[in-house]
């Protein structure tokens, strides 16, 4: 039985818990590696290294909107793809446990899987409520 009184709350702490984690890669990725030499690791798993930048502007700012709980549903479900390309071009092949080295795949599957529990959920208690863009275009067309 779900219990709707704590149900918020609990988003909310899955909402800070996965914003907080993807700042802390872009964090990594911008302080520690280098936006340079980030872009440099793509290069070497064979992507172009725009996408590290992209990745970079993702985490940063799907970490931050998380936070503040903008636009959650969209944002969890923008930012799965980052995980997935991840697994797919990072981790799948240094097998399950993110222990191995390099990082296996079971930690960026849970954290993209986390992210589709949040996108169901929602935004939860204490998130800034904008306008659905969405819904300002379609008032504005009738």
């Amino acid at each position: 039985m779900i219990d709707n009184r704590t149900v918020p709350y609990a988003a909310l702490v899955l909402r800070l818990s996965l914003g907080v984690l993807f700042l802390a890669h872009a964090a990594l990725k911008i302080f520690i590696f280098t936006p340079a030499g980030t872009a440099q690791y793509f290069a070497s798993l064979g992507l172009p290294p725009a996408i590290a930048y992209l990745t970079m502007l993702g985490e940063a700012g799907g970490g931050a909107a998380l936070v503040l709980g903008i636009y959650t549903r969209f944002i969890s479900l923008a930012l799965t793809p980052i995980l997935i390309g991840a697994i797919v071009t990072a981790h799948a092949a240094n097998g399950w446990l993110f222990s191995n080295t390099g990082g296996g795949w079971e930690f960026p599957a849970f954290w993209a899987a986390t992210l589709v529990v949040q996108a169901l959920l929602g935004d939860g208690a204490f998130a800034l409520k904008l306008p659905n863009p969405i819904q300002l275009s379609a008032a504005a067309q009738s």
